[in-house]
């Protein structure tokens, strides 16, 4: 076995997909501005894929083995190539529902492949660790990149034209270059492979945990996490583009700084936990993504940014908003961690499902409010309703560190 190149192939991969995941938001921004329709109509590709990902995790995971892992690669690889090559043909708002479906459908059938090839291809838990996290940050690379790639394909003198379809026919060119480097990595098939637990099992295990508070406040914070995460991020180039009325291009490339803010806070995080608790940290950071919004959304008022030619000439508040990211990163992976450390090995699986699901409807609901309010109202409106989830996680973040006092959970090295 040749560990080097199955690497690159998983490396490979997750790269593209991480670009095709995040680019809901700068797709949102030119379906509204090329293919005129309303932001709530927009809204609703957010649930394509986080619906379709929560879905297809829970069903396939199971089959994927008797499939052989690198057959289900190659298969995810070859939809999403196929649905980028055309699109550019299709040029209708309709065909970003399949793509997002095809997207989510996929990368659900990509992540359980690479999770379970990583176990392959390392000897011991510190060598996986290490792999899970080289390719968690090759994904972060590709979130980051996707914003600056679809840029350079928008016109920003003509918000209507659909020239920035063109950028479709190179993520199909990386989509197959993945392929091929999956096709010829050296990927083992499982030998004997069986179905542990019926769907309908593992279906009934998840109900079961349901019937914990714990759990139940858990999911709670969950989905309050990721409603505001997805808010935010998803609307951030529109809220870019007509609040602060930047150039289509420079409001995608000024989301770039959301996704490196989340990056960058996770890692502080890690470094800070070792002198702090985990539910100082958390409060504090509700508390000062709650500020961020009162101080930054005021300044966003009289801005206007048409004249603005470079992602560097921005006025200092559009800089400001996205950094919300930064204090917002440690939220999801810490609760996450408290929460399975809280629970027997064998319910850990059955959680991870539970995560999955509550995270995608989470990811959903978020879109879908902000977009309507922001069609409704405003960007300022819709930013500004973020402070209701931001107060609501400050109770059930509470709740869930009085009930978890007594078991001892604390968060796993390596989570953040």
């Amino acid at each position: 076995m040749n560990p080097i190149r199955i690497t690159i192939a998983l490396a490979c991969s997750y790269f593209v997909f991480a670009i095709l995941l995040n680019s809901v938001g700068t797709v949102i921004l030119q379906a509204i501005n090329s293919f005129d329709i309303t932001k709530t109509q927009a809204s609703v590709l957010e649930g394509y894929k986080d619906l379709t990902i929560a879905i297809v995790s829970f069903i396939v995971a199971s089959f994927i083995p008797r499939l052989g892992y690198k057959l289900a690669m190659l298969v995810a690889l070859g939809l999403v190539a196929l649905m980028c090559l055309l699109m550019p043909s299709i040029a209708q708002f309709y065909a970003f529902k399949v793509l997002f479906a095809v997207i989510g459908c996929s990368f659900a059938i990509m992540k359980v492949s690479v999770y379970s090839v990583i176990g392959q291809v390392t000897d011991n838990a510190n060598q996986h660790s290490a792999l899970l996290n080289t390719i968690e940050g090759i994904f972060m690379l590709g979130v980051l990149s996707g914003y600056w790639v679809f840029s350079w394909f928008i016109d920003s003198s003509n918000a209507q034209n659909t020239a920035w379809l063109n950028v479709y026919y190179l993520l199909a060119l990386l989509a197959g270059m993945a392929f091929i480097t999956v096709l010829i990595a050296p990927i083992k098939v499982p030998q004997k492979a069986t179905l542990r637990t019926s769907q309908l099992a593992a279906f009934i295990d998840m109900l079961t945990l349901t019937y914990k508070p714990l759990v139940v406040i858990f999911i709670i914070s969950a989905f309050l996490y990721v409603l505001i995460e997805q808010g935010v991020g998803t609307w951030l180039p529109t809220f870019n583009n007509q609040v602060l009325k930047l150039p289509v291009d420079i409001s995608i490339q000024l989301a770039s700084v959301f996704a490196a803010a989340l990056a960058l806070g996770r890692l502080v995080a890690g470094q800070i936990l070792r002198v702090i608790g985990w539910y100082s940290l958390l409060l504090s950071c509700l508390v000062a993504m709650g500020v961020l919004v009162l101080l930054v959304l005021p300044l966003t008022h009289e801005i206007d940014g048409s004249q603005v030619t470079s992602v560097f000439d921005v006025p200092f508040a559009a800089y400001m908003l996205p950094l919300i990211g930064f204090f917002m990163a440690p939220l999801y992976p810490l609760l996450n961690s408290v929460m399975l450390s809280a629970l027997a090995a064998h319910q850990q699986a059955a959680m991870t499902g539970l995560i999955v699901v509550f995270s995608a409807l989470g990811g959903t609901t978020g879109s879908v409010i902000t977009g309507f309010i922001f069609d409704k109202f405003s960007g300022q409106h819709a930013f500004y309703l973020t402070l209701i989830p931001i107060s609501l996680l400050l109770i059930s973040v509470t709740l869930f560190k009085k009930m978890t006092v007594n078991l001892g959970a604390v968060p796993k090295k390596g989570t953040i």
